[in-house]
């Protein structure tokens, strides 16, 4: 499959139906899940500073609600577009149903490369579109965070407009947002956290040993960044990272607090020098020498162009959905365990939802709370998905699946299924 040619939905709808009719479910059974509840495209026009209008498209999806209010991030980005924006809410139902937290799936974006905009660009941008979706989110609606090129001063610019038309303060409408206005201590290192905790569990039960397994991962933001920094404290052994720009690789491990503090400083992979280390692209960080590839980058990254070329013997998901159904078949036959995106890169949510209940609740939890809890919850899913992938003899991913579609379909058949309204 080509980059023209991959289409996430398509991606998504294909793993839904394979992992639906291995529960042996009728296509009207999970028939709601082929489809959005609700697809919402606005356009946004704001004044640029050389005073001239310029409009912006955005999106903002709701995938299920049949488990609780919708959640799920807002990501700017030039190549946003509303069938990645579909894929990514239906993804965000799984996640949420695999890790057995009260929600429902959505994703929101808008079209445009943030880097090209001033600050009060950006600020304009971001009140605008939160005007344009402001009737369909709210703290028992829809709860948007987070994601690629967004982070919390974006989303306290989206409380604080959300929060003048309500006529008070709302800090639950959004999560991730700085602690300072009610947001959750560990919520910024939740996703890569738990990218760690699934890493640790699934080295455990296929007997490999932590302690000299070599590690490489695509993409050093947030997520990766954070991923790798537990990994080297912990005396694991990264051997290869990567950025947008390129990545590098040593046999022996890297630096990673030295590359940590260098890109902390503006910088880029691209310029790192070291002796040791060997510049790679992100294509061979893929396929290098390693046990355990993390890829915490964009979707579409592990296909079958590369799928074979892949050493490494367990694939732990931090970015949503970078393993096609090919690659994925692939993999399968190589006999390459895949930790899935809907289980591996779900620390962040459930700290979105451990921030949510905070702000409902009007109390705090202190850091040790917030990661012994999703520690709890992340084995929880975990093992479940593991049994179940013994159990049924079928891959992590589609087992994964298995056990969220389970648990959507079943609320939804609580609730009366798709009845007439008439």
């Amino acid at each position: 499959m080509s980059q023209k040619e991959y289409n996430p939905y398509e991606n998504m709808l294909a793993v839904l139906k394979q992992s639906a009719e291995k529960l042996g479910l009728d296509p009207d059974d999970y028939a709601t899940l082929c489809y959005p509840e609700r697809e919402l495209k606005v356009s946004i026009p704001i004044k640029m500073d050389d005073g001239k209008v310029k409009v912006f498209e955005g999106y903002r999806v709701q995938h299920s609600s049949a488990r609780g209010p919708c959640k799920g991030g807002i990501r700017f980005h030039q190549d946003a577009n509303m069938d990645e924006v579909k894929a990514l809410a239906a993804w965000m139902s799984f996640k949420c149903a695999v890790v057995n937290i009260p929600y429902g799936g959505a994703k929101g974006g808008i079209k445009v490369d943030p880097s090209k905009l001033s600050r009060d660009e950006l600020i304009r941008l971001t009140r605008r579109y939160t005007t344009r979706i402001l009737p369909i989110i709210g703290p028992d609606k829809d709860i948007p965070a987070p994601d690629v090129n967004t982070n919390g001063e974006v989303m306290a610019w989206i409380m604080d407009t959300y929060s003048m038309f309500q006529g008070h303060c709302v800090p639950g409408v959004v999560t991730g947002k700085p602690v300072e206005i009610g947001g959750s201590v560990g919520r910024v290192e939740a996703t890569g956290r738990g990218v760690t905790i699934i890493t640790y569990e699934c080295l455990k039960v296929n007997d490999m040993d932590a302690s000299s397994v070599a590690i490489a991962i695509q993409g050093m933001g947030n997520v990766g960044g954070t991923a790798a920094d537990i990994f080297y404290n912990n005396g694991q052994k990264v051997v290869a990272v990567s950025d947008y720009t390129g990545g590098v690789y040593c046999e022996e491990g890297l630096p990673i607090n030295e590359i940590r503090a260098f890109l902390a400083g503006g910088n880029t992979l691209n310029d790192y020098q070291n002796d040791k280390v060997t510049h790679i692209t992100n294509d061979e960080l893929i396929t290098c020498k390693c046990d355990v590839l993390i890829p915490a980058a964009l979707e579409n990254q592990i296909t079958a162009d590369n799928a074979e070329a892949i050493q490494a013997k367990i694939i732990v998901e931090a970015a949503n959905g970078p393993t096609t159904v090919e690659a994925d078949e692939i993999l399968n036959k190589k006999n390459v365990i895949v930790c899935p995106d809907i289980l591996s890169n779900a620390g962040g949510v459930v700290v979105s939802y451990f921030e949510w209940v905070q702000n409902i609740q009007s109390l705090t939890w202190d850091l040790e709370e917030v990661n012994r809890t999703l520690n709890k919850i992340m084995l929880t899913a975990f093992n479940e998905v593991a049994e179940l992938s013994k159990e049924k003899e079928v891959p992590m991913r589609m087992a994964a699946y298995m056990v969220a579609i389970k648990r959507i379909t079943t609320a939804g058949k609580l609730r009366g299924g798709p009845i007439s309204l008439g």
